[in-house]
């Protein structure tokens, strides 16, 4: 979902975090349930992110990178920050939930890391131009032969290789744009 007017909310006061969370929230809340697992420590985790965004507004600048991508870093970071507590005081998590609960989410920092990683890798092939995202993807992301690969697209294998050179670099800018350190 995005803003129908195109404008970026200010996070600077209460007006611009309720328009900021009627955009985000569910996305976000959907975002971090995907990584905890566990409905309750969502939506506080999702409340954690908008108050740590209004905060710490002055940080946010939407030419890096925009308003989505910024409160999913900052809820990646609450999302670990939560998870990490929970390991300090484990018997605090027993108090709330079952056993069973626990037992049945697993490692919750290594889904939300690997969902995170996914997301973030997306969002920066979305970013490069087509004909060097289908070069990444064919050749690193399914692992195919870059001649087999070169003769499909129809280009010399030096060519595909150039391609996928220059999208490595493209991407490793768009990871730094995103505020992602590789």
């Amino acid at each position: 979902m995005s803003d129908p007017d195109g404008a970026v909310p200010s996070l600077a006061d209460e007006d611009g975090v309720t328009a900021a969370y009627r955009l985000h929230g569910a996305e976000v809340y959907r975002f971090v349930l995907r990584g905890l697992g566990d409905p309750m420590a969502a939506q506080d985790v999702t409340q954690e992110t908008f108050v740590k965004a209004w905060r710490h507004s002055e940080r946010y600048d939407p030419e890096v990178a925009s308003l989505r991508v910024w409160l999913y870093g900052i809820a990646r970071n609450t999302m670990i920050d939560h998870v990490r507590a929970a390991a300090v005081r484990p018997w605090h998590s027993q108090l709330a939930e079952p056993p069973t609960v626990e037992a049945a989410a697993g490692s919750t920092s290594d889904r939300a890391d690997a969902l995170l990683d996914g997301w973030l890798v997306e969002e920066g092939l979305r970013r490069l131009a087509p004909h060097h995202r289908e070069a990444l993807v064919q050749t690193h992301l399914r692992g195919r032969p870059y001649d087999e690969v070169a003769t499909e697209m129809a280009i010399p294998v030096g060519t595909l290789r150039s391609r996928v050179f220059y999208a490595m670099r493209a991407l490793r800018a768009a990871m730094d744009e995103m505020g992602v350190s590789l």
